[in-house]
């Protein structure tokens, strides 16, 4: 046991001592971690994205006010050119002068709704077509405050102060809307720290434990290691180890940086993440060791290793979401073993499931991990 240990903290040792190690280890995934996240991160929420319509107010008394604060309400903007002069409306709303008078005599009253000189609008518009559907629930929403004040006061007065209360009142019916049949899709930093994480963690272990692998069976350090009282499956589990604590430096640093940088919600189920993370580093440990048992030339390994890994990263989702692509697809991306990784830490970050949920994947990786480690025993060379 004391060899192994031995072995794997001189290994790690010596891949930290080279400064330009953690470029690739961490500078290079995070950036990617960053402008990634812009793919996929929806569309911020606009300062005003209600549709704009021009209103031009000639009310002399309140309701004027009442029908624009209803209109904003329905989800229409009403802008003017004065305040306004860059959110080009196509349509135009007038309020007549005496508006107030004739509600309130309880006459018949129009508006105006007008198409403004020079912003000819296609008839099938249809952010048009949503400002005339809007324009009319406020019509109906405005008739029903009159209705609704009429029921409750008689024959008094209408006064604003009465009106303005009917309009903060809570709505007796609310839509609750939620996702039904499938989740959300994984968006922003939720989507491309799992992704980085994952296509990093295997193309960093393929590459420096392929190529450490390499380097010693080239320049003599298996042979000169394997002439000492340890015999070849230490020196396996001891390179293994040593990987295996460099996937821990890395996982650690993504899940710190993902928590206070990024604002990812890693904390609520670390361990489970943690542990999905260091049972795919063990699948890519394994992995990188076999590569270098088989191939003595670092230039080869590590060709070998961004050939595997980036290919294994798209097919396994760490590119998009695996939701967006049609299901015949999805099967065929789980024969790599990022898809099960993926799999389990969008149930852990985005859908905010447990350990629990994610038995199969750890599963599946699990089994990964256990026939790529007995492949690298078995191809030891010196």
């Amino acid at each position: 046991m004391k060899a192994i240990l031995t072995i794997g903290f001189y290994d790690l040792k010596v891949i930290l001592r080279d400064k330009s190690a953690y470029i690739w280890l961490f500078v290079v995934p995070l950036a990617f971690v960053y402008f990634t996240s812009f793919s996929s991160r929806p569309p911020r929420e606009a300062r005003d994205a209600r549709p704009p319509l021009q209103v031009e107010n000639l009310d002399e008394g309140f309701m004027g006010d009442l029908v624009i604060d209803i209109l904003g309400n329905q989800g229409v903007r009403a802008v003017t050119p004065e305040k306004n002069p860059n959110a080009n409306p196509k349509k135009g709303l007038r309020i007549p002068a005496d508006f107030s008078e004739r509600v309130l005599d309880k006459k018949e009253v129009k508006l105006v709704f007008f198409e403004i000189t020079g912003e000819e609008s296609n008839p099938n518009d249809l952010l048009v077509e949503l400002i005339e559907a809007n324009l009319l629930r406020t019509v109906i929403t405005f008739n029903g405050y009159l209705l609704e004040h009429a029921t409750n006061v008689g024959n008094r007065p209408i006064s604003e102060s009465a009106l303005r209360k009917l309009i903060g009142k809570e709505d007796p019916v609310a839509l609750d809307s939620s996702f039904a049949g499938r989740k959300p899709i994984p968006v922003g930093f939720n989507m491309s720290l799992p992704g980085i994480m994952v296509m990093y963690l295997l193309m960093n272990l393929l590459i420096f434990g392929g190529s450490s692998i390499a380097t010693a069976r080239r320049s003599g350090g298996l042979r000169r290691l394997s002439i000492q009282p340890v015999n070849a499956l230490q020196i396996v589990f001891g390179k293994l180890y040593g990987l295996m604590l460099l996937g821990v430096v890395q996982i650690s640093g993504y899940l710190l940086a993902g928590q206070f940088l990024f604002k990812v919600n890693v904390g609520d189920q670390l361990f489970a993440i943690a542990l999905t993370l260091l049972i795919f580093a063990w699948v890519s440990a394994s992995l990188g060791m076999l590569i270098g048992f088989l191939i003595k030339s670092d230039d080869k390994v590590v060709g070998l290793a961004i050939m595997i890994s980036l290919p294994l990263a798209a097919l396994g989702g760490c590119w998009w979401p695996m939701e967006v692509v049609p299901e015949t697809f999805r099967m065929i991306a789980h024969v790599s073993p990022c898809a099960w990784a993926m799999d389990s830490l969008h149930q852990l970050i985005t859908f905010g499931s447990g350990l629990q949920n994610v038995i199969l994947p750890l599963s599946v990786l699990a089994a990964y991990g256990l026939v790529t480690n007995i492949l690298a025993a078995k191809f030891f060379r010196i």
